[in-house]
């Protein structure tokens, strides 16, 4: 691996398009990071119905959570006059960059918030796991049923 692909490895910002403009949201200081993991954790426990640390939750919301989630870019975006939906989607995906991965982070963003969009992509779909799409029924008139056991020896009328 050479110094450029190590670089872009090591990349450590994600790129948010908002409004013809792209915000870059610098990785978070250590402190921040651990705390969205284990409030990301804590999130996911609570979706499962098991119990989970709620004073954790609280501490996040008083500690404004998507400031430090998005560092330099909030301040960006707040000067920008960016739609609250939108920059609370931005957060939530930085959120999600943090705990998991940039792969994650993408297609949260690129789902729009919708967790039923985030399934990969049709072709990755397709390339692996069983298909499910069922094919369709022969409209031909001819059938290739030989009837089974229990038509054998009828006569039709």
């Amino acid at each position: 691996m050479g110094f450029q692909e190590l670089d872009e490895l090591l990349d450590e910002s994600l790129r948010l398009p908002i409004g013809g403009r792209t915000y870059v949201i610098p990785a978070p200081p250590a402190g921040v990071g651990l705390r969205v993991t284990r409030l990301v954790a804590a999130a996911g426990q609570a979706a499962q119905g098991k119990e989970f640390d709620a004073e954790l939750v609280a501490d996040e919301e008083e500690d404004d959570l998507y400031a430090k989630v998005l560092g330099t870019a909030y301040d960006d975006m707040l000067a920008a006059g960016v739609s609250w939906p939108k920059l609370k989607h931005a957060s939530v995906t930085a959120m999600i960059w943090i705990a998991k991965d940039k792969a994650t982070a993408e297609r949260y963003w690129n789902s729009g918030g919708d967790p039923n969009l985030m399934a990969p992509n049709r072709s990755a779909r397709r390339s692996g796991g069983a298909n499910t799409t069922r094919n369709p029924i022969s409209t031909s008139g001819t059938s290739t049923r030989t009837g089974g056991s229990r038509n054998r020896g009828r006569r039709r009328r």
